[in-house]
């Protein structure tokens, strides 16, 4: 099996695995002052992504669906020369927050070859995932913790700052 492919598919049993202990080293986490985590999170973003790439991977455009804003809409709207009410009736739905998602996943703008359709024009929730290089963490870390279970680079951050934390607590 393909490195890649097996690598996702141990990682909801890598997550849930982990999760109780995740679900404590979260709680720690919040305990930082907000620019510590930020620079904690930052400083993991940087080293992990810079080898990692996600067109190998997709799992979160499988998994996992983006919430669209109104702009996000229009945006994509414009781009498939529809009006933002057909688009909305061709892809997307209010889900119980009542924000607007995608219909179904995988996500119908991944192409085979997990490259996105609409990568110019694609929703900000995309452009940003998975949120570790944001300002803030504090205010996101759950769904940092969230993210852990659908992106591998964000499990291994997280695998990554424990143990790094727990080196410079002992210290």
């Amino acid at each position: 099996m393909d490195p890649i492919k097996k690598h996702l598919s141990d990682l909801p049993k890598k997550a849930a695995k982990a999760k109780k202990e995740n679900i404590a080293f979260f709680k720690r986490l919040k305990k930082l002052k907000p620019k510590k985590l930020d620079e904690v999170l930052h400083q993991e973003h940087e080293e992990v992504f810079e080898n990692t790439d996600c067109t190998q991977c997709a799992n979160c455009c499988k998994t996992t669906g983006p919430l669209f804003t109104e702009r996000d809409v229009e945006r994509l709207a414009k781009h498939f020369k529809m009006r933002p009410a057909q688009f909305v009736t061709k892809y997307l739905h209010k889900d119980d927050d009542y924000d607007w998602v995608l219909n179904s996943l995988p996500c119908p703008f991944l192409a085979a070859d997990n490259y996105c359709s609409v990568y110019s024009v694609r929703p900000k929730a995309c452009k940003e995932y998975p949120h570790t290089d944001r300002k803030n963490q504090r205010e996101i870390l759950s769904l940092t913790q969230e993210n852990s279970a659908a992106c591998p680079a964000v499990f291994e951050m997280v695998e990554r700052m424990k143990k790094n934390l727990e080196l410079a607590s002992k210290s």
